[in-house]
């Protein structure tokens, strides 16, 4: 079964695998700048995977609250996306 999601759950797998290699990087005691620096690889991979599924929420669930005329679905969903940024900003 195909999801919107296909290429965000490749995305994190990738991920998942660059921290299996990042804890086995600490557990070889390796050079700390070659840890950071491939944490901070995985991190940009991160950012790059929730930018998507912030975009998706945006173009599917935000954009039919506002279709929908529905004043109570689009205040929830503006809400939402206020409390995300809200959180994030931290």
């Amino acid at each position: 079964m195909a999801t919107k999601f296909e290429k965000e759950i490749a995305r994190m797998r990738r991920i998942e695998g660059q921290a299996r290699g990042i804890a086995k990087m600490m557990e070889e005691d390796r050079y700390c700048i070659d840890i950071l620096q491939q944490m901070g690889a995985m991190e940009a991979a991160l950012r790059a995977a929730k930018a998507k599924v912030l975009a998706t929420h945006a173009g599917h669930c935000v954009e039919e609250a506002v279709a929908s005329g529905d004043a109570v679905s689009q205040r929830e969903k503006f809400t939402e996306l206020v409390d995300l940024f809200t959180r994030t900003g931290r």
